[in-house]
């Protein structure tokens, strides 16, 4: 059985959102022992559940050191709470920058993992699967051993997750052939190439990163996160033009009529609540970032996430990877 311990004050929605969450998890996944951190107060209604006080909620402008100090803090009691009950993983909406470093600092990388890497799927576009891409933002500079091992990691991911036997794996880069990129990119490249552990195919540029061509993309947490930033971006840009293109006159307004179906269908497909957040992958528990705007339904994937990754035995399986080589 699973235990998870969950932050219910991080969300952007309060903690109207993660009751919703975690009362639709508890519905599905009755075996799996939920411990909710909060204020007191507010969680009276839970009954049923080990409930955990905590009066604060850390800032998003925290810096590390000032986290830490953040005792009474959900965030801060939760991750903490991971360690001194032995819990499988733990799950916040709270600040990415303060979650991830609580996270690192107190419940500590596994032993031999370079460095924690942020994981997050794309949904392909042609409808076949997700795309796993890290580092999307844990760190800002990387070694060419800790791109072996995120792809490493991400493989592992990508198997657990999505039950891809044998995940396809590339490097980002500004070019498909061998030979371009960064100069961290170049050199990572012969040795995702000679790993046996992956199946490694080669660069793939931003452009192509949500065909399909790839099951796992390996990147810095720099250039990672601005890939993040720009398709989120461009997915909410052209969200709004096709808003106001449909909004135009009693024309466009018809023939809203005719398209409405594929519009709901794309828009379900690249729908970020589906895939629960992000996961800091390589650290002694299943650390899983819920977005900040969570509503129930994001926030119960979430949850569903993270049981999923600590029934699978991931934490484990990277430990005893990285044990053996």
């Amino acid at each position: 059985m699973s235990k998870l311990v969950i932050d219910m004050m991080g969300s952007d929605l309060g903690s109207l959102a993660t009751k919703e969450g975690v009362r639709r998890f508890h519905s599905v996944h009755p075996d799996c022992e939920l411990v909710l951190v909060g204020r007191k107060e507010e969680l009276s209604d839970m009954a049923g559940y080990q409930i955990i006080d905590a009066p604060d909620i850390v800032k998003m402008e925290m810096g590390a050191l000032e986290v830490l100090r953040a005792k009474n803090s959900s965030l801060v009691k939760a991750v903490s709470t991971v360690v001194e009950q032995k819990a499988d993983g733990v799950v916040s909406a709270g600040s990415t920058g303060a979650f991830l470093s609580a996270s690192a600092l107190i419940i500590k990388k596994i032993p031999g993992v370079e460095r924690p890497a942020l994981v997050t799927a794309f949904p392909n576009l042609n409808g076949q699967g997700y795309a796993t891409v890290l580092d999307v933002g844990a760190s800002s500079s990387n070694t060419t051993f800790e791109l072996d091992q995120f792809a490493f990691m991400g493989t592992l991911y990508s198997r657990l997750v999505y039950g891809i036997e044998k995940p396809r794996v590339r490097l980002l880069s500004n070019g498909a052939e061998e030979g371009k990129g960064s100069a961290l990119g170049k050199e990572a490249f012969p040795l995702l190439k000679n790993d046996a552990r992956l199946n490694f195919l080669g660069n793939i540029e931003a452009s192509n990163a949500l065909k399909g061509e790839a099951d796992v993309i390996v990147s810095d947490g720099y250039s990672g996160n601005v890939m993040l930033k720009s398709m989120e971006g461009t997915a909410k840009g052209m969200s709004d033009l096709l808003k106001k293109a449909f909004k135009k006159n009693l024309f466009t307004k018809l023939s809203y009529l005719f398209v409405r179906g594929g519009l709901a269908e794309m828009k379900e497909k690249m729908n970020p609540k589906a895939t629960g957040g992000a996961l800091l992958i390589g650290t002694n528990a299943v650390v899983v970032k819920a977005h900040g705007n969570s509503d129930g339904e994001a926030f119960f994937h979430a949850i569903e996430l993270a049981e999923r990754l600590a029934k699978a035995g991931l934490v484990e399986k990277i430990a005893e990877g990285v044990a053996h080589g």
